[in-house]
């Protein structure tokens, strides 16, 4: 006897998931956004997974000149450098990869990856290395390429780093796909982030006894500078933690008592917040 089975649904993608939380019909992606954040306000979705998916929307509208590392923050090697010195500035640095120039220092010949300068030592075969050797293509974008394109185009060629030139075929600095990603997901913290004297500037004391607290701080760090006891198991940040508890996108003056810390968000723009006033409170 044949018994007629339904088919198959087709996997949904995230987009049409997503679809799912929104109750109305948005005609534009200012009242998708909101659609959004009215899901994240009733608890249909993590003020994490909002955010990411409002800087996946917002990519689309930025160019590579919103985002580039200039070129005075460049940290470019010369090729004829000593073996040693290229050493020296690539452990000081602590950077993956890194335009090289010739005499001209506007003449970029190639991206020298640090792990292929390791390899180099690690064959010990030729040293000192000849630097020439080990550069990899370098890629030209124009300011004007828009992110998510950038991004697509890092995937399919696995490269991870581009240079960016001006109208007039200068260098004007240099963008690599973490810096698009951090677009989406934030700041992306590695282990040489973590070294830097600048994660002090995330929690700075003030003379009145409060503390500016940046909305990307880590809940670990917050815990280990004030000596509070917040669970990061749900949230990663402060910001997250505290938007969530307030229940939708909070605006500068914004208050809120938790966990014996008194939170007043002191900046904030329409996607996210970035900083807090925080103080012990008084009970």
């Amino acid at each position: 006897m044949n018994e007629d089975h339904p088919s198959p649904q087709p996997a949904r993608s995230w987009l049409e998931r997503i679809g799912q939380l929104v109750s109305g019909e948005p005609r534009n992606i200012d009242e998708l956004l909101e659609e959004l954040r009215s899901a994240q306000a009733n608890g249909l979705m993590s003020n994490d997974t909002l955010s990411m998916v409002e800087g996946a929307i917002e990519v689309a509208d930025l160019q590579v000149s919103d985002v580039i590392i200039p070129r005075s923050k460049m940290v470019s090697l010369p090729a004829e450098a000593p073996t040693a010195e290229i050493v020296r500035r690539v452990i000081e640095s602590g950077h993956s990869r890194y335009p090289v120039h010739g005499e001209d220092p506007d003449e970029i010949i190639g991206i020298l990856l640090a792990k292929d300068l390791l390899k180099c030592f690690a064959e010990g075969a030729g040293l000192p290395c000849n630097i020439r050797a080990l550069l990899r293509p370098t890629v030209l974008i124009p300011e004007t390429k828009r992110l998510n394109i950038l991004l697509k185009e890092f995937r399919l060629s696995r490269n991870h780093m581009a240079l960016v030139v001006d109208e007039y075929g200068g260098i004007a600095g240099l963008i690599t796909i973490e810096d698009v990603l951090e677009q989406i997901v934030g700041e992306i913290d590695d282990e040489h982030d973590e070294e830097d004297p600048a994660r002090k500037k995330q929690i700075v004391p003030q003379p009145d006894g409060a503390f500016l607290v940046s909305a990307q701080t880590p809940i670990s760090y917050f815990n280990e500078r004030l000596g509070s006891e917040f669970a990061d198991d749900e949230f990663d940040t402060i910001g997250g933690m505290i938007t969530s508890e307030i229940g939708h996108l909070a605006e500068p003056g914004e208050e809120l008592v938790m966990g014996g810390f008194h939170f007043r968000v002191t900046k904030a723009d329409d996607r996210r917040v970035l900083q807090f006033a925080v103080r012990v409170h008084d009970a």
